[in-house]
């Protein structure tokens, strides 16, 4: 028994080193976007908040079932400090995503990467969503694919406003 739990002690030090080395601290792209609206923002205009950065689609299932919950981010911590950017993939036609942003009323910065050179610079996206939470010294603070953990994201976010 004690080996066993050894064994997965050593085993989640390591993955956390591997995780920590591959995404943890390291500075989040340079990217250039502009929203649905015309507003522009890049990775360095954003410094000094704590910037959620989601890739989806309006055809991705766990993207449209974590959407609410993106925009309650937004809701409750916009005014503390967090910028919420929405990064619609490369694939997502243009008025399908205009229609979701309004259906929904999504209150942040929702941007089409229709070129996909957003999800290159961020180490190739293909599978939505992924989401990085970044600092505000633009170091990316944590990487998720696939719906978010929300109660983990909202601890993240306050400890890092």
């Amino acid at each position: 028994m004690k080996k066993g739990v050894l064994i997965l002690a050593a085993l989640l030090v390591a993955a956390s080193v591997a995780y920590s080395l591959l995404f943890a601290g390291n500075p989040a792209p340079e990217v250039k976007l502009t929203s649905l609206t015309g507003q522009t923002a890049s990775t360095s205009s954003l410094k000094g908040k704590v910037v959620l950065v989601n890739f989806w689609a309006t055809s991705c299932p766990g993207c449209v079932e974590e959407m609410p919950e993106i925009k309650k981010l937004h809701q409750d911590y916009a005014g503390k400090g967090l910028n919420v950017v929405a990064v619609a993939m490369s694939y997502d036609p243009p008025n399908y995503v205009q229609s979701f942003v309004a259906k929904y009323q999504l209150p942040f910065f929702v941007a089409l990467d229709t070129q996909g050179d957003a999800a290159k610079a961020f180490g190739d996206i293909q599978l939505a969503p992924t989401t990085f939470l970044i600092d505000k010294q633009g170091n990316i603070i944590k990487r998720y694919v696939g719906v978010m953990n929300f109660p983990e994201v909202r601890k993240l976010i306050e400890q890092h406003l």
